[in-house]
């Protein structure tokens, strides 16, 4: 479990997924007031980013606490991975009975 001990630490840093790939800025923080936990991470999806060509016209994304594994220097939240359209799959090929 990622603890913070002031929400403050989040601010402005950059977010890799845990394979690297750089995702963006943190730009705010969704927190449980009666808890006094942290809900999610609004994240800002940078130009160029791994996430903004998934986003296209969109700004940023909403990243579930449970999702961060660390918090440091950096953060780094499990990998995400754009959805597969049915479309751009290849038909599946018929299997031949076995003799």
């Amino acid at each position: 479990m990622v603890q913070v001990t002031a929400v403050s630490e989040t601010w402005e840093k950059d977010v890799f997924t845990s394979r690297g790939m750089y995702v963006g800025k943190i730009e705010d923080v969704e927190c449980d007031l009666k808890r006094f936990k942290l809900r999610s991470l609004v994240i800002k999806a940078m130009k160029g980013s791994y996430v903004s060509k998934m986003l296209g016209s969109k700004k940023g994304l909403i990243i579930p606490f449970p999702m961060v594994e660390a918090i440091g220097d950096v953060v780094i939240i499990k990998h995400i991975a754009a959805p597969v359209e049915e479309e751009t799959m290849p038909p599946a090929e018929p299997m031949e009975p076995a003799v």
